[in-house]
């Protein structure tokens, strides 16, 4: 028996068993903490065997990949100066076989078809959610809200966003039709009445920006890469200097109360100014990783009974640096910062430099949406996470570029994997 591997690890060759692979992936992310160790053995199932089917395409070479592993590498090393040794290991190696899934998932999937997983993929957590979901009430502000079958607004609102995001780029960008448009505008539907539903202003706010942002530069896509970069540089000026105008202007007051929030965020600026504090005083390696919210300690109980967290758990400062700077010091908020910016101005360099480039151009929208939350959330910071498996795939992909050329110019070869009778799988050497 012999089953081409092109449909396990040739982007492009590999759209359904991929678009499932990131469907029940994202499926995992979102509700892991309910179904326990299994939904995680799950993940791992899904991407550690394309290793051992082409070990030489899906690993590459990482040696131009080593960037991407800095800030996961920092995080282990944290074990060793770590205020609870134990937690920071688990979390470790859990954040680092996560990356390694990412960078394996980036390697074999292609642009369209992470996008139908996503599409997929949130429109089955969010149908789940809606099913199972419940409201939960805010001592904060004093509102209920929709929080799905999660613990957060916040977290079901970003997989609304993620859902209206790839749902627009798939039929306005990839040009999708038929049963994944049908497909799109469900999960859009599905992920506009969960977005509204959650109250979350963050999701709602970032979700118009990144969708704007994306409908914006497909003006561009009509230019030429010079007279691209030319118009991008006067629209990013301009913009700049409108957000400052609209800050001191009293803007930002303005919008926060058409969401019903203060100038304090719900209580957010507090949260920062502890953060701050927290971080001074192990202010370049910082306590460990994932060891400050840790039951038992002074600190993060005060914050779990000021902010009435009455599971003592699932708690952060908000804020991606912050969070960072408490856990890994100003040496991991350097090396996690180095990333999300590399992906970002990376993916801009390749849109505007490239004739026509629907990769960078989705992934740029997905660099801004993870940077703009960055600020208020914590996306891309633990193992298992949506955020993070997004992040490490749009990072990744910046190098790809030359070993896709060099690919692309060679002749097809006859890559099988061989099965026996009965089937007993007997890999084939010299490929």
């Amino acid at each position: 028996m012999r089953i081409a591997k092109s449909i396990f690890v040739r982007p492009g060759s590999n759209v359904t068993y991929g678009t499932v692979a990131i469907a029940l992936s994202f499926f995992v992310f979102a509700y892991s903490s309910r179904f326990g160790q299994p939904s995680i053995l799950l993940y791992y199932a899904l991407w550690f065997p394309l290793v051992m089917i082409d070990y030489r395409n899906v690993l590459g070479s990482y040696q131009k990949q080593l960037w991407l592993f800095a800030f996961g590498v920092f995080t282990c090393l944290s074990i060793f100066w770590s205020v609870v040794p134990s937690v920071s290991a688990r979390a470790a190696i859990q954040y680092m076989t996560h990356i390694f899934c990412a960078l394996v998932a980036m390697r074999t999937l292609d642009i369209r078809t992470l996008a139908r997983g996503a599409i997929a993929g949130t429109g089955i957590v969010l149908i789940y959610s809606i099913l199972f979901g419940y409201y939960a009430y805010d001592p904060i502000d004093g509102t209920y809200s929709f929080v799905g079958a999660f613990d957060s607004k916040n977290q079901l609102g970003f997989y609304a966003s993620i859902g209206i995001y790839f749902a627009f780029t798939a039929v306005f960008v990839l040009g999708e039709r038929r049963i994944w448009m049908l497909g799109a505008g469900i999960a859009g539907l599905l992920s506009a009445y969960c977005l509204l539903a959650s109250q979350s202003a963050t999701s709602v706010l970032t979700t118009g920006l990144v969708v704007v942002l994306c409908a914006s530069l497909r003006v561009i896509l009509y230019l030429s890469p010079k007279q691209r970069k030319r118009l991008f540089v006067t629209a990013a000026v301009s913009g700049v200097v409108l957000v400052v105008a609209g800050v001191y202007g009293g803007a930002v007051d303005v919008v926060l109360g058409a969401f019903g929030k203060d100038s304090t965020l719900t209580g957010r600026t507090y949260l920062w100014q502890q953060g701050i504090a927290a971080a001074q005083q192990n202010l370049f390696f910082g306590v460990g990783y994932q060891a400050y919210w840790v039951q038992g300690f002074s600190e993060p109980e005060r914050l779990w009974d000021e902010f009435f967290i009455a599971s003592r758990a699932g708690f952060h400062f908000h804020n991606t640096y912050i969070e960072t700077a408490v856990e890994n010091g100003l040496i991991g908020v350097f090396l996690l910062a180095s990333i999300l910016l590399t992906a970002f101005i990376g993916h801009i360099s390749r849109f505007l430099s490239d004739i026509r480039n629907d990769e960078s151009y989705i992934l740029l929208g997905v660099a801004t949406l993870l940077l703009i939350r960055s600020f208020v959330e914590i996306d891309i910071l633990n193992p298992y996470h949506v955020g993070s498996f997004l992040f490490y795939f749009t990072a990744g992909k910046l190098s790809m570029r030359a070993r896709a050329r060099v690919n692309a110019s060679l002749p097809a070869s006859d890559d099988r994997i061989q099965f026996a009778t009965p089937v007993n799988w007997e890999p084939r050497t010299g490929q």
